[in-house]
């Protein structure tokens, strides 16, 4: 009996050394395969041995590629505290403050775990590496308001964390504003169009909000800097909305009439529609149209009774939804325009999966007019409350996951 004590006694000490020991051996392990890894992407992306002209192309894994039977834009937002956010507010120094709703004062941060989930599939784990790859030697362009500058920037933070101090830059050229990585000859630009054709609201900060006036059938001068982009993503919606008219001109630039704004809609479509068929080149370059941003200014619409906005949210709306913020008739007019089209151009159909992310909007924790909100304006969310732009990290990272899950489907079209 005091022998197998004995021994009994020996393997419980010895027990937890052993433990110890594979755990550490398995730690160790997979720092060193994270390190081969990682060095493997450092070699093919910065050795310039070769002068690059020998790296090897990006990799689609077919579990990369979303499957043709698979609407990535049914699905539900999914609670992910430990894969979100893709990225923090402070690791990004490209945000502008009218995003940062943290930094701003905003006291909750569950708004930056939730993750797109869609039915039936998955979207591939967005690769900043793979992106780059992508847009070597190539422009991607985002163009259109405020909203579509939001989604610029979050595609900027996505992929600027694995570009080397000194090898990336943003330059601010009005109305653009140009990312570059360096290494890969690549650029993630931005240009201010709100009403995708001209208007007297181009400029891009000095730009008037209540008398609005659009030149439906005037886009030559934005036009000259999209083409010869590789990638073109296109969003026009809020600017649209402020009233039901919106003066205009068609044919005469002299002659100013009031339009109703779907046929003004339209009208402008129209317009940028003759334009792609005229410049782009369907072979080499891509073009993609976000569908509208909604807005959450009216909390009656998913707690009835409530007199409120998007203030104070937290969670996402469960179950079906569409708020009178999306005009179903202005996505009627896009799905016409594009269906008239005689080259390709995808629809990004981000309206529904956004529409429940009430809790998203940067509220009070962002800027008017280009101050942030003051504490007396804060206390009044009714009147103050932004429930148009939104938060970063956020909602247009799901925008981007899902533009990356396209790129990646059709990056064979890229040579």
């Amino acid at each position: 009996m005091p022998m197998q004590f004995f021994f009994e006694r020996r393997i419980q000490t010895l027990f937890p050394v052993v433990l110890s020991s594979l755990i550490l051996l398995g730690t160790a392990r997979l720092v060193l395969d994270s390190l081969k890894i990682n060095q493997s992407h450092i070699l093919r992306l910065y050795d310039r041995s070769d002068g690059g002209r020998n790296r090897l192309p990006v990799i689609v894994l077919p579990e990369d590629r979303i499957e043709e039977t698979c609407n990535v834009f049914e699905g539900e937002w999914v609670w992910d505290n430990v894969s979100y956010p893709l990225y923090q507010e402070e690791s990004c120094p490209y945000l502008v403050k009218q995003t940062t709703c943290q930094k701003n004062g905003r006291p909750d941060s569950y708004y930056k775990n939730w993750r797109w989930q869609p039915h039936g599939c998955k979207l591939p784990r967005f690769d900043p590496l793979k992106v780059l790859d992508m847009l070597r030697d190539k422009r991607m362009m985002f163009i259109g308001d405020s909203l579509q500058r939001g989604q610029f920037e979050s595609m900027v933070c996505l992929v600027q964390s694995v570009i080397p101090e000194g090898k990336k830059s943003l330059q601010r050229i009005p109305p653009m504003k140009i990312f570059r990585a360096e290494e890969f000859n690549a650029s993630i630009e931005y240009y201010w169009a709100p009403f995708i054709v001209e208007s007297i609201s181009d400029h891009a900060t000095n730009h008037t909000v209540h008398k609005r006036m659009v030149k439906l059938d005037s886009i030559a001068n934005h036009g000259k800097h999209w083409q010869g982009v590789d990638i073109l993503v296109f969003e026009s919606y809020v600017w649209w909305m402020y009233k039901p008219l919106i003066n205009a001109t068609y044919g005469s630039p002299d002659n100013v009439q009031k339009y109703n704004v779907t046929a003004a809609y339209r009208l402008a479509l129209e317009t940028w529609k003759d334009w792609l068929e005229s410049n782009i080149k369907p072979q080499t370059q891509k073009v993609f149209f976000m569908s509208m941003s909604p807005t959450h200014l009216w909390s009656w619409e998913w707690k009835p009774g409530s007199d409120e906005n998007c203030f104070n949210e937290s969670y996402p709306i469960q179950g079906p939804y569409w708020g009178t913020g999306s005009n179903l008739e202005i996505m009627k007019i896009l799905h016409d325009v594009l269906g008239e089209l005689k080259i390709s151009v995808t629809l990004m159909n981000i309206t529904q999966l956004s529409e429940y992310r009430k809790d998203a909007h940067t509220s009070v924790y962002g800027e008017r007019k280009g101050k942030l909100l003051t504490k007396e304006q804060r206390a009044n969310p009714k009147s103050f409350a932004d429930c148009i732009h939104w938060c970063l990290p956020g909602v247009p990272d799901a925008w981007n996951e899902i533009l990356y899950a396209y790129l990646l489907k059709n990056y064979q079209n890229f040579s």
